[in-house]
């Protein structure tokens, strides 16, 4: 895992990384919401929406500024095509306690893989589980699937990147200037794609300019998975990127899980 620990100490850093707010929104009658516990006093909170039990899972870790609720009108898409979600939230985002970091972040995926696959079971839900990060999200998704390689079936990663960095380059570096901490964390990061052998999917906006394309090819080429795919949404951008071609998103998706059940 990369060491985000001295972007974790500025505080202004963090303001600039992370953009949370708090949710108290009711679930919709498809949807239940669980509180993982991930530290001392501290929980996250996770929306599930699901249709059959033995429907597949994704675990999907969202971007930043949204929060589980955001995707009350999003999972019926995922319904539609007979896949349940797991919608994390992350720490200060949603119904969740405490406060952000990129480590707690990295950390704290740990705990949150292995309570929701506890509670899936509980539920009765034997549907296999695939990983799926959007944008910052990705961090985490990344994390697990090189953690965990044997109880994931594959990987998606929309929007996303290996670390922080790239997007920093782009907007932020005059408040981090040490050249080689940045170097340090960006190879840990590939090292850590590298090891990556599942089934994966990239999709990324050909017009994103917050993560542009570029981004997701170095993501995408650093993968060591055997079996991987990268879908450009045409005229799509960072926020626009579900819904420009929602048949082509949601269809590369369905399609993908198809595949990489086993």
């Amino acid at each position: 895992m990369p060491d985000y620990s001295e972007f974790d100490k500025n505080p202004d850093v963090l303001s600039l990384i992370f953009y949370p707010r708090g949710s108290a929104d009711p679930c919709p009658s498809y949807a239940s919401d669980a509180m993982i516990p991930v530290d001392d006093g501290i929980f996250v909170s996770c929306r599930l929406f699901s249709m059959e039990p033995s429907n597949p899972w994704i675990l999907y870790f969202h971007g930043n500024g949204e929060i589980a609720g955001d995707y009350d009108e999003i999972a019926p898409y995922y319904l539609q095509r007979k896949i349940n979600l797991a919608v994390v939230d992350y720490r200060g985002y949603g119904q969740s306690s405490g406060s952000p970091s990129l480590t707690g972040m990295l950390k704290d995926c740990h705990s949150v893989f292995a309570s929701l696959r506890q509670e899936i079971a509980r539920r009765g839900y034997a549907g296999k589980l695939w990983l799926m990060g959007r944008s910052l999200g990705s961090l985490s998704a990344l994390e697990l699937a090189a953690s965990h390689p044997s109880e994931i079936n594959g990987i998606i990663l929309e929007s996303g990147f290996t670390s922080v960095i790239p997007v920093w380059r782009n907007f932020f570096l005059f408040l981090l200037p040490d050249k080689g901490l940045l170097e340090k964390i960006e190879q840990d990061a590939l090292a850590l794609v590298g090891s990556i052998t599942l089934p994966a999917l990239v999709i990324h906006g050909e017009q994103d300019t917050i993560v542009p394309l570029s981004v997701a090819r170095t993501l995408y080429d650093g993968l060591g998975s055997p079996e991987k795919q990268l879908l450009t949404i045409p005229d799509a951008d960072h926020n626009t990127i579900i819904f420009a071609h929602p048949q082509l998103y949601f269809g590369a998706i369905s399609e993908f899980i198809a595949q990489t059940a086993r």
